[in-house]
């Protein structure tokens, strides 16, 4: 799953319909949806992001956070270490390797460095 795919499901169960039901009002197939909830497609358009703010009646920070997490949302990332130091090219490789058996506490300690957000114990 993704960040946005969590969110939009949160957002519809909040509202209380189901996927079909989402999908006909945004103009998409049952199936996309479904990708996106699932993380199986990558960051939506910014088009589509505009229909579910407008949708949801998403304003200010929420409809900021939801256009943050969609661009946050690529199931697959290429990370770009050409010209940088060597330790930047083994740091992504190891992060690469290791990410699938990282603990959400290892998970939620590395979020926190990497989103400069004050580490706990």
């Amino acid at each position: 799953m993704t960040p946005f795919g969590e969110r939009l499901r949160e957002l519809r169960k909040r509202q209380g319909i189901n996927q079909a039901e989402l999908a006909a009002a945004l103009d998409v197939s049952p199936a996309y949806l479904s990708a996106l909830e699932h993380g199986k497609r990558g960051a939506p358009s910014w088009a589509f992001i505009q229909k579910v703010i407008q949708y949801f009646g998403l304003i200010w920070d929420e409809a900021e956070q939801l256009q943050e997490l969609a661009q946050l949302s690529k199931p697959k990332v290429t990370i770009d270490t050409a010209g940088m130091d060597e330790r930047a090219t083994l740091a992504a490789n190891l992060l690469a390797r290791r990410i699938g058996r990282l603990n959400d506490r290892e998970l939620d300690q590395l979020l926190a460095f990497l989103s400069d957000q004050p580490r706990g114990g």
